[in-house]
């Protein structure tokens, strides 16, 4: 029961990051009808958005003391993070909560880069074939990342957690079970609770705002929407902004789980591509349902005892799962009719 119960834990966890992105590659596709191929350079970004932070508030002020001498007779040199030289000890904590803290440059760079996205390429192809789309969107999702690639090298780059998130929470106890039984680390445990209020924030924005209402009714029926007088190209450029804002705070968070490399955002991408397409393109709670699905099913695959007994199903276990779907329900799980269809 333990090790059951650990690996759901493991596919909640894993299910979040797929369906916050999976979440985000809907949005694009509901709102304007593109398939963004370069939506996992987006989570990408975010991750390294983390790496800039940290970079920053850790660069080194140099200051030479005269009093103290080196071997060679010249002043040593102190060197102090460029946090600690400003805030003092507080500089400390800003460090050690650099991941966290790195969302504040994460939300006005990823909306910016969203919306530049979006009013410089995208827009150009609302109305062009699919399969253009994916092509111009694979092509700038290469270029993203070999730009960060000569920025920040081939190379993962570590980003530590919060120390006191380092450590394990004993989830047995909560749910009822014996004592250190089922603990879990923390900051998995972070990572879903964050992944929930980030889906639960774009549902209720989409459902209770004047704007969000707006914007599904613009997925509805765009014509009728734009004779009524309302801007519905702005406000859809806007949610491609905030798309890109939900997958880079995807990136910024796995960055502890996963060091960031320039090439991770297509890893992520694949997987999530088949997660939206058999939670139903188009569809919003399909793709987040999708998401959590797929990633306790790959969870569950990975176990020693399923692998035991056909070795590698961890690697292909969601694709299968998408082919038995898409065989039964061609429009996925909660699919619209005419989407994707001629």
């Amino acid at each position: 029961m333990e090790a059951i119960l650990a690996q759901l834990l493991n596919g909640l966890d894993k299910g979040g990051a797929y369906a916050l992105i999976a979440l985000g590659l809907t949005l694009v596709f509901g709102t304007l009808g593109v398939v963004n191929f370069a939506h996992g350079a987006l989570f990408m970004l975010g991750a390294f958005c983390a790496v800039t932070f940290r970079m920053l508030i850790t660069y080194e002020t140099v200051v030479q003391d005269p009093t103290q001498v080196t071997a060679w007779g010249t002043p040593v040199e102190i060197r102090t993070p460029l946090a600690q030289s400003w805030f003092g000890d507080w500089g400390a904590v800003l460090i050690d909560y650099s991941v966290p803290l790195s969302i504040l440059l994460a939300i006005p760079v990823m909306l910016l880069v969203g919306v530049a996205m979006e009013r410089g390429i995208i827009k150009h192809f609302y109305k062009r074939p699919h399969a253009e789309q994916i092509l111009v969107t694979f092509g700038l999702a290469i270029v993203l990342q070999e730009i960060v690639k000569s920025i920040f090298g081939p190379n993962p780059i570590s980003q530590p957690m919060p120390m006191a998130l380092r450590g394990a929470f004993d989830v047995g106890v909560w749910i009822g079970i014996a004592p250190d039984m089922l603990t879990y680390p923390l900051w998995r445990l972070l990572y879903f609770v964050f992944s929930i209020g980030i889906i639960g924030a774009v549902f209720a924005f989409l459902r209770f705002t004047t704007f969000g209402m707006v914007v599904r009714a613009g997925m509805a029926d765009r014509e009728t929407v734009g004779l009524l007088g309302i801007n519905i190209d702005r406000r859809f450029t806007i949610m491609f902004g905030i798309a890109a804002v939900v997958a880079g705070l995807a990136g910024v968070m796995y960055t502890p789980l996963l060091p960031p490399n320039y090439h991770q955002g297509m890893d992520f991408l694949v997987l999530s591509f088949v997660v939206v397409v058999v939670g139903g393109m188009g569809s919003l709670p399909g793709a987040v349902a999708a998401g959590f699905l797929l990633g306790i099913l790959q969870s569950f695959a990975s176990m020693t005892e399923v692998k035991s007994i056909f070795p590698g199903i961890d690697q292909i276990i969601i694709y299968l799962i998408a082919v038995v779907i898409l065989l039964v329900r061609p429009r996925g799980l909660m699919g619209r009719a005419g989407v994707m269809e001629s």
